[in-house]
């Protein structure tokens, strides 16, 4: 069995290896996520490819959005950086076609691929065999990954250093290992790309940080206070989440403040 027939939750869009022979999905099974009421079901990767693509699109010159058209699973978005040393991909989509794997060769490959939480780990295996390259994961979070390859390198800390001053910051909250990105060089006070370890409102003006968003579990006070105090030490001025909506391109780190005075 090749990687494109191993079977994929429908639902969270996880890979599973072919030795995993259970029917539940332990990232939804968790709290965090949900099975539907239908039940568990899987589809392959091979499957998908029959309907589905990677929609790429640009947002500046050093960051592209890569989305699956249609919409599948969770929906998220993988975020594309490039930069003079190595690209690296936030994130994953569950879809990896020919298209998207020559676009990327055609702006120089990948050097890595990072994570924000186990929600976007994905088929992580196909892109890292695709690219020959590591992935990042902190390893509050090892206990989630179920199809690692050889490619995966936890980290630990609060904070790891990358190349062209890419740096990764555990920030926790959402999960214990979640973490954002920090991109110095690409806005004027830099640019921060968060998965949803923070959740922008429809209305562009608020920050939601919780345990789960679609089960609403909030987190204690003080946990908050202590992902405040974190966002207080980086420097930002902009910031991309994980659907496409979630672009906030200036006075970012003052609508995070005002969200986190929203606790009281």
């Amino acid at each position: 069995m090749n990687d494109n027939q191993l079977k994929m939750c429908s639902e969270c869009g996880i890979q599973y290896p072919q030795n995993y022979t259970e029917n539940i999905c332990i990232i939804c099974e968790d709290e965090r996520q949900a099975v539907p009421q239908s039940g568990q079901s899987w589809t392959t990767h091979e499957k998908l490819l029959e309907n589905h693509s990677v929609k790429i699109k640009k947002i500046n010159d050093n960051l592209y959005e890569l989305v699956v058209n249609p919409k599948f699973s969770i929906g998220q978005r993988a975020l594309l950086v490039l930069s003079k040393d190595g690209n690296i991909l936030w994130d994953c989509i569950p879809v990896l076609d020919e298209a998207a794997i020559e676009f990327i060769k055609g702006k120089g490959g990948l050097k890595a691929v990072a994570f924000s939480h186990p929600h976007y780990y994905s088929n992580m295996k196909m892109w890292a065999d695709a690219f020959n390259c590591k992935i990042y994961i902190h390893e509050k979070d090892k206990e989630w990954v179920v199809n690692h390859g050889d490619f995966v390198e936890y980290w630990n800390g609060n904070d790891l250093k990358l190349w062209n001053e890419l740096k990764l910051h555990n920030i926790g909250g959402h999960f214990e290992g979640s973490s954002i990105i920090e991109i110095p060089w690409m806005s004027e006070n830099g640019t921060l790309l968060i998965g949803d370890t923070m959740y922008l409102s429809p209305s562009m003006k608020h920050f939601a940080t919780m345990r789960s968003y679609p089960n609403r579990i909030p987190l204690p006070l003080h946990e908050i206070r202590r992902i405040e105090k974190r966002f207080q030490e980086i420097n930002y001025d902009t910031i991309y989440g994980f659907y496409s909506y979630q672009n906030v391109e200036k006075n970012a780190k003052e609508i995070v403040e005002k969200s986190f005075d929203k606790y009281e």
